[in-house]
Parts: C-alpha cells; structure tokens; sequence
C-alpha cells in the first residue's frame, strides 16, 4: 500500500521535472503517464492530509467511506475501455467489481425503473417501460452516440496550443451547444419518459435546462457497459497510482499547501508552499482547479491569464451538495442493502422541483442518490467485519451555509449543528422510505456540507463539480491544457468534464503536451502503454 510522505515531515528534497498542484485523479493520472512514457522524476503536492483528490476515503468509529467515487463504467472489460487506461496510469493493479445487471435504479412517484448493463439491454428495458416511446428511446441513443463522438473530439482539442483565434466550433460540436431539455424534449412529450432519460443530471449537478446534452451523453455511455466498484474502495485508486510516480524518483507529498505559483519573464519556475519554502521545477501543473489556479495561486498582476480568469468568472461554478455518510453495525445482508445505486425524486419536473428547493431549502428535496458502498465492495467485511455504509447525496446552495465560512470544521456553532440535525433526518427519512427496515438502526451519521468541501477540497464556493457544465462551458476552448504562461499546464477535471473518467482524460493530454508526445492521448487509448 503507498502512503503518502507529509510535507512537513519530509520535506520535498532534490530536482524535479515538474511539481503538479494537487493529487486528485487528473494530477495523478499526469504525474504518473510522464513517469511511465518518459521517465520524469514528478513531485505532486496535495493541502489535504489524505492524497487522492476525490477518490480519497475517510474513516470514523469503525467504518470508511468514499467521498466521491461511487461507481465507475467502462472498466468492466479488461484491457478495454477505460480498464485500459486505469492499467496504463496504475501498472495494472486496479481490481474492479461488477455492481451486477442493475447499476442505477430511479423512483418516481412510486414507481421502479431499471438501468441495467448493455446498451441493448438497456434500451429494451426502457421499451418495456414506455412501448409507446421506443422510437424516441431509439433516437436518444443515437443522439447519445453522436455527442458523445464530439465530445470526445473536443477532448482531443485541450492538447492544442492556446490560441483563442482558432477555435474548432461549428456543427462538430452542435450538440455540445444544446441543453440536455433540448434535445429530449424534442424526442417525446411524455414527462414521465423525459425524467428517466435524464435522471442521472446529479453525477454533474444540473437539472436538463441548463445542463449540456454532451456531459449528459457521456454520463449515460459511460454505464453502458454496467457499473464497477474499486476493490478496496476509492483509496485504491491512489494506492494504485502512487508506486508508479515513485518508481520513476517522483514523489507525493500531503498537508502541502501551495501558496504560489512563481512566474518570472512570463514564464512559470516554480511554486512557493505556506511556510515560505520556495521549490522550482521546468513545469507546473495545476490539478488545482481553475479558479484556485487563475485566482488565487497565479499573482494577481500577471495580465496574460486575465482571459482565463474572465472565463471562470463567467461560468461560476457548479452546485455544492449534503453528503450523508452513515455506518451500520449489521452486515448489507442483514440490512436488506444491494448495489444498487437509488436515485429518488419526488417528480417528473426535475428542473421545478430543483429550483424551487434551491430557492428554499425548507421545499421537499427533490433528488436523493443513494449508494451503498459496503455491499459493492467485496473487501469491506475483511476491513469492518460485521459492519455496512450507506452514502446518502443531494445538491445544496453555498449561500445556505456561508455564514459559518469563517468558522472552524467540527466547531462551526450550535445554530450550524441545528442545520445540519435537520438535513439528516430529512435525508435519513429518504433512505427509510426505500428501507423502512432499518430506522433506528444507524450507528453513526455524519454530515458533510458544502463547507466541508470547502475545507478540503479548496473549492471557493464548496462546489463538487468544479466550473458548472452548462453549453456555454462547452464553448470556451481557451480552457485547455495550454495556458499562455510558458511552463504552466492544467490538468483535472475543468479541463475536460467531471468525474473521474473525465479528469483521467485530461490528466492523459496533460502528460502528452508535458512530454511534448501529442499522440500520448491515442497511444494510451489504443492500449500502446500498457503494464
């Protein structure tokens, strides 16, 4: 198992070819491919105490939780799909676990609808459901395939040179102009039919009037082939990484906070930490996000980056979210729990119920994602024999809890703790509703805000999903790799797209244009890295 050095236990010694800012998925992911393709000694630097970004794990009275993984597609055949590109960044070592036929289930208004693994599956199960909309179930798809092919041209395009005068635009992208709304609201009027179709808008935290059909397409092909568990859980996915950096003398240091990226002649040197120390390298690459990167780590004077940060600006960033995490001290079994993913909502109008709760947090919630995490991973019970987690997820406004900005984590005040009391049991009423077995039956709860991630992540605002996803996201290719600053990279999920197959994607185009390779991204796509 690799465990990360702290800062400031061991220091960060000796010469590097690069420093990357952060140790989520897309800087490990960079870190890793130019220590694997070309050798590079790569020191990441993470604030947090625990490395892995979103993909990291914590642990409380017995039990851990992931805090952002809770199931990956793609990886269900070996050396195919993104399993490939696991086995190129992790020399292998990733093990997955196959949820089964159902990876996601959605309730509305009573009534089930399965979202089981294979593409043609799934579109006879929905048939089954609405036989009046099989055409329309039949043209989504397509339109599914074909967003899904733009955007991963427009993945392609984050490796070229900054230069805001070449822009690829134009019907290549023209579904990525579209709101997800748009384009299945001219497919059906059955409203019923409109919420399932689009009921997965939570893995990238907007409703489909103001979400982009292309994010939407990726999230629905990306389960096609069924959802997967790391085993071990998400902590894996770090530990896995981790060896490969270190084999090439690259490092990873946590509890390292990054106070400055240092540029001299337009040119970026190097980085300043918290306690003055100054460390250079030939490359900086930030998995920081972008707007900690152009507003905060850059010096405020230097004017080429003043696009990017107009950019940020103009996009905001996504939503925050109430993460429940709760322990049991019962097996999955004995609780009645499966793998499968619960997404409950309390209509078909997403976009109402969303912003009429948004507006007012006293309004019904109208989306709870349940996962069950212990019953998907098979190493839980070695871990905490005896013992089963749930994850219980819903959106949330910063504005609802920003008066406590400037408190201290677990010691925000009693009027904070009365909030969070009451969000918990409405969200534990929510997993009693699908469960009513096991009220009065929880352990532990524990209740993380939008300034828990905040606290963590360094996310200005607490959002979960970095810059929002909205069409005009999709139009600004400035936001690439490439910054104009000379030896200042970006790598990470504002890059490309949330989660962690889109933050991979970047992290892959990261390492080529740092290796000067631009053909990385196909060579690791077509299986040419491999263990």
């Amino acid at each position: 198992m690799a465990n990360a050095r702290s800062y400031k236990q061991h220091g960060a010694d000796g010469e590097f070819d690069a420093i990357v800012i952060g140790s989520g998925i897309g800087g490990l992911a960079t870190a890793a491919l130019m220590a694997r393709c070309g050798g590079k000694r790569v020191l990441v630097l993470e604030r947090h105490y625990e490395a892995g970004g979103f993909t990291h794990t914590f642990s409380r009275k017995g039990y851990d939780w992931d805090v952002g993984v809770h199931y990956i597609g793609d990886v269900g055949t070996p050396g195919e799909g993104m399993a490939r590109t696991f086995d190129a960044v992790s020399d292998g070592t990733m093990r997955w676990e196959d949820m089964g036929e159902v990876y996601d289930a959605v309730f509305i208004g009573g009534e089930r609808y399965d979202f089981v693994k294979g593409r043609d599956a799934w579109q006879q199960r929905m048939g089954e459901y609405f036989p009046h909309g099989r055409d329309a179930i039949a043209r989504y798809l397509e339109l599914v395939d074909q967003a899904r092919g733009q955007m991963q041209i427009y993945m392609v395009t984050k490796g070229m040179a900054y230069d805001p005068d070449t822009l690829p635009e134009g019907e290549a992208f023209a579904l990525l102009a579209r709101t997800t709304a748009d384009v299945v609201d001219g497919l059906t009027d059955d409203p019923r039919l409109r919420a399932v179709l689009t009921a997965q808008f939570g893995d990238y935290g907007l409703p489909p009037k103001q979400g982009c059909f292309g994010i939407h397409a990726l999230v629905t092909a990306h389960y096609f082939d069924g959802g997967h568990y790391p085993i071990g859980g998400s902590a894996r996915i770090y530990e896995s990484i981790a060896p490969v950096i270190e084999a090439a003398g690259g490092a990873v240091r946590t509890v390292a906070e990054v106070e400055e990226i240092l540029v001299e002649d337009g040119r970026a040197t190097g980085v300043r930490m918290a306690d003055g120390v100054v460390l250079r390298a030939p490359q900086v690459i930030s998995d920081a996000g972008a707007a900690i990167t152009v507003g905060r780590l850059l010096p405020p004077d230097v004017e080429a980056v003043d696009p990017l940060r107009a950019i940020v600006d103009k996009l905001g960033g996504s939503c925050g979210h109430l993460a429940l995490y709760l322990g049991f001290k019962e097996t999955d079994e004995a609780l009645g729990f499966d793998r499968t993913n619960r997404w409950v909502y309390t209509g078909d109008d997403h976009d109402g119920a969303m912003a009429r709760y948004l507006e007012d947090p006293r309004a019904p919630i109208p989306l709870v994602y349940l996962s069950f995490p212990s019953a998907k991973d098979p190493d839980f019970q070695r871990r905490h024999p005896g013992r089963a987690t749930v994850e219980l997820v819903t959106l949330a406004r910063y504005e609802w809890f920003q008066q406590w900005e400037d408190t201290r984590w677990m010691k925000r005040g009693d009027d904070y703790d009365t909030l969070k009391a009451d969000l918990t049991q409405r969200l534990l009423e929510a997993l009693y509703v699908q469960h009513p077995q096991v009220r009065g039956r929880v352990d532990v709860a524990e209740l993380g805000t939008p300034l828990s991630t905040r606290h963590f992540a360094n996310h200005p605002r607490g959002e979960i999903y970095g810059l929002t996803h909205t069409p005009e996201r999709f139009k600004q290719h400035q936001l690439r790799v490439r910054t104009p600053i000379e030896g200042l990279l970006l790598t990470g999920a504002d890059v490309a797209s949330c989660g962690v197959g889109g933050a991979l994607a970047a992290g892959i185009v990261a390492a080529g244009v740092a290796l000067g390779d631009e053909a990385l991204f196909g060579k690791v796509l077509g299986g040419e890295v491999h263990p």
